[in-house]
């Protein structure tokens, strides 16, 4: 754990003030939808990694330039917002790709699907020793490769997906590439806290509003909660608790990162629903409330605001936001870009609010 000389959350009358936060998971999709939830997580976040599952996939460094000039369009007026690209890691990702990236100055990590794992994924890895030309060139450049941590092995139990991987596909690619730098996305399990916390500094983790308030029960309670279902899955109580002991400890390998992903509602209240939670319209106050269960206030500035920058290489924002202790209620549902879909807790009060 590393301990700040000053902690500047400051506790007034039951108002936080923190420095202007990022998300290091995002999931905006694309036209009229993005278009649609941009303005939430934008009102929030002076940053954000912006992840490159789309169809077809952010592959190439010209379409990640293109796709983020579309983000950049979309932004309301006088908002002051950074799309941070990434690109989408194939088994024919090219070496000179990675170094395109690196040079642009707009993209920020690489992502791994593994083939089958999650939405959009299709187009992901199967095999991730074929990547070796682009892992090397990762190496090189220091730009970080961002982890979907699940095997799609079918003889794997869903609940099991992450820990294997971490062991079985993880480790060794760790050790064959002694310099890469690595984040685990939204970690959901206490061999991910235990792998991170006592693995390398070249390792973090990001942690999902969600996964910090939700367990397994959760998805059944009183029959299925289609809008609770996303990938990695929930997992056990004691899973939750070890995030959530990670996320509030102060270190500087977690940090921030919603894996907010809008859905349109009839693809998630279906026979086959998507995978994913809606989380960047009350992100913040999500991820108080976490914090707060556990009187761990004075560490959230680092989780939201600090250590990302710290291991993206990026400078601390400037500016603040504030929340107070005041309820605050979510809509029972949004409709934007001419789309319906239902953010978590829809229709239900939440002990924060964001102020500015």
């Amino acid at each position: 754990m590393v301990r700040h000389a000053k902690i500047s959350i400051m506790k007034n009358n039951s108002i936080l003030t923190i420095r202007r936060p990022d998300d290091w998971h995002l999931h905006l999709r694309d036209g009229e939808l993005m278009a649609g939830v941009l303005a939430d997580t934008a009102k929030q976040f002076a940053r954000a990694i912006i992840m490159p599952n789309l169809k077809p996939p952010v592959t190439l460094v010209s379409q990640a330039e293109a796709y983020r000039a579309r983000i950049l369009k979309a932004l309301p007026d006088g908002v002051d917002f950074q799309p941070l690209m990434t690109l989408y890691l194939t088994e024919a990702t090219a070496p000179d790709e990675i170094l395109r990236a690196k040079h642009s100055g707009f993209i920020h990590g690489v992502k791994l699907y593994p083939a089958g794992a999650t939405t959009h994924s299709d187009a992901g890895v199967r095999d991730l020793s074929q990547c070796d030309g682009a892992l090397r060139a990762l190496e090189e450049t220091g730009l970080p490769l961002l982890v979907h941590a699940e095997v799609t092995n079918p003889e794997v139990d869903i609940f099991d997906r992450e820990a294997v991987f971490l062991e079985e596909i993880l480790r060794p690619t760790l050790d064959r590439y002694p310099t890469l730098k690595v984040v685990v996305e939204h970690i959901t399990t206490k061999q991910a806290v235990e792998f991170v916390s006592k693995g390398e500094d070249r390792v973090a983790a990001t942690l999902t509003a969600h996964h910090l308030l939700y367990n397994r029960n959760a998805i059944f309670q009183g029959g299925i909660r289609p809008h609770l279902y996303c990938l990695p899955v929930l997992k056990r109580e004691a899973h939750r608790q070890a995030l959530l002991q990670a996320a509030t400890s102060g270190s500087v390998r977690y940090f921030l990162g919603t894996d907010s992903a809008p859905h349109a509602r009839h693809t998630k209240e279906n026979a086959c629903g998507c995978a994913g939670c809606y989380t960047a319209y009350s992100a913040l106050e999500l991820y108080v409330e976490a914090f707060d269960s556990v009187n761990a206030l004075a560490h959230f500035e680092g989780f939201a605001s600090l250590h990302g920058p710290a291991f993206y290489g990026l400078p601390v924002n400037e500016g603040h936001v504030r929340l107070q202790r005041t309820p605050s209620e979510v809509p029972a549902h949004l409709v934007r870009g001419g789309i319906e879909f239902i953010p978590l807790r829809a229709g239900e009060a939440l002990a924060w609010s964001l102020l500015d």
